[in-house]
């Protein structure tokens, strides 16, 4: 029995957590992954960006309309955001909205810009993605519900821990002046 509740336990671990937020009636079973809580409703907002699929065709660039709209994904080691080091901010590159900075950021070695943290944890959005049989955490923008690429737990431990693997197509970077 106890071998059976410790493999349990590190499944749970591998999968992330499900635990119970809100109080009273309202509670909810929300999915913990990394020290994150992942929500399958997009997250409501004053400032909120919804516009049609035309409207978004107009904004963005082909190939930022297939990663933000459409959960495409960029090839591995092609945006040039990948090597950026000097100090400024990425911003959504569908609602300017800014998300993650040069100070979180680190070479993971996986071909896209990765960060340890958003700028601010409200303003991305952790969606479950179990697209093509895998089990992944998805990262949105809480703004505009815009791809970002996706949330993994093998991070820089001495930081979070987390790598946020991002399309670089799906930010507009800023240098700081």
């Amino acid at each position: 029995m106890n071998m059976l509740f410790a493999t349990l336990a590190i499944v749970a671990i591998g999968v992330g957590l499900a635990v119970l937020t809100g109080s009273g009636d309202q509670d909810q079973k929300k999915r913990v992954y990394g020290g994150l809580v992942v929500d399958e409703k997009s997250p409501e907002r004053k400032d909120k960006l919804v516009l049609t699929d035309a409207e978004w065709k107009k904004r963005l660039k082909p190939e930022q309309y297939r990663i933000l709209r459409n959960k495409g994904t960029e090839a591995a080691f092609c945006s040039p955001l990948n090597d950026v080091k000097v100090a400024g901010v990425f911003h959504c590159a569908g609602c300017d909205l800014p998300l993650f900075s040069t100070d979180a950021k680190f070479q993971s070695g996986t071909g896209w810009p990765s960060f340890f943290q958003p700028v601010k944890r409200e303003d991305v959005w952790l969606k479950s993605d179990r697209a093509y049989g895998m089990d992944r955490i998805e990262v949105l923008c809480s703004r505009c519900d815009g791809h970002l690429g996706h949330v993994f737990n093998d991070g820089p431990r001495e930081t979070t821990g987390n790598r946020f693997c991002i399309n670089g197509e799906s930010l507009v970077f800023r240098e700081k002046k």
